[in-house]
């Protein structure tokens, strides 16, 4: 079963309620994501990206996953 964008803004912003949230797809399997995050200062890129793959709560995981690819870009605010 695919997972749209809007599906995957919606899971990322349980976990992100105040990010900026831009999610861009319309396969249902391959999309883009950039999470802007306050949560994120003194993290790095490794530890940011781990925790978006945490909040996305196992659609990404194997090759039945709803999820094939995503391009993901974490960032802490300017």
């Amino acid at each position: 079963m695919p997972l749209y964008a809007h599906e995957l803004e919606n899971l990322l912003r349980e976990s992100f309620p105040n990010a900026q949230i831009t999610v861009e797809g319309a396969d249902g399997r391959h999309m883009s994501a950039l999470v802007i995050d306050e949560g994120f200062r003194g993290m790095n890129r490794v530890q940011q990206q781990r925790t978006v793959y945490a909040a996305l709560k196992g659609k990404m995981d194997g090759p039945e996953g709803e999820l094939h690819a995503l391009a993901l870009t974490t960032r802490a605010p300017d």
